[in-house]
């Protein structure tokens, strides 16, 4: 390859990397919306597709966003909520709970514990750092740690090997994922 088929090649990867990134943004934003005002995944997809919703990156660029991604991060948060929330109340500090989380905290926190559960294919230091860096574009420094440390207990509970553990934790949580409740 030549220097102008690395470029591509790169160039490429950045795009793709930035729509997804685009897209957990939106999908964040989606279901922050679908908390506080209770519309429905339907709802926000349709003024995704009318919108053509995009995130805006740290450069201050729009970017569009990767409808197919974005769709399946709402649905299947809207879908697992209960799952999620029940694995989230297990690594939340003593006396907190979901239910307790200010709406955009617990949003972010979501989308964050459907990748580590439902996306396998994406590495646990992707789905961490990129729902930290959404934290840290709203939230305080208290609270983008928080998120940081959830998904982190979330994530060697959920993917013990892909951390370097052997076991999941002391709790007994073994060699994989929970299995589904409910």
């Amino acid at each position: 390859m030549d220097r102008t088929e690395d470029s591509s090649a790169d160039s490429a990867k950045t795009i793709r990397r930035d729509t997804r990134r685009a897209a957990r943004l939106a999908a964040v934003q989606a279901l922050y919306e679908i908390d506080l005002i209770g519309a429905t995944p339907k709802d926000v997809l349709a003024e995704f597709d009318r919108r053509g919703s995009g995130g805006m990156l740290e450069d201050g660029a729009l970017m569009a966003a990767d409808r197919p991604m974005f769709a399946r991060i709402v649905k299947g948060v809207f879908g697992r909520s209960k799952e999620l929330d029940a694995l989230l109340d297990q690594v939340l500090t003593e006396g907190w709970t979901v239910a307790r989380l200010e709406v955009l905290l617990r949003a972010i926190l979501r989308a964050g514990a459907f990748e580590l559960l439902a996306r396998p294919e994406v590495p646990v230091r992707v789905v961490v750092s990129e729902h930290v860096d959404i934290a840290h574009a709203f939230l305080s420094d208290k609270e983008t740690g928080l998120v940081n440390g959830v998904l982190d207990r979330l994530a060697r509970r959920l993917r013990p090997r892909e951390m370097g553990e052997t076991e999941a934790d002391e709790e007994g949580w073994g060699d994989g994922p929970p299995r589904p409740i409910g």
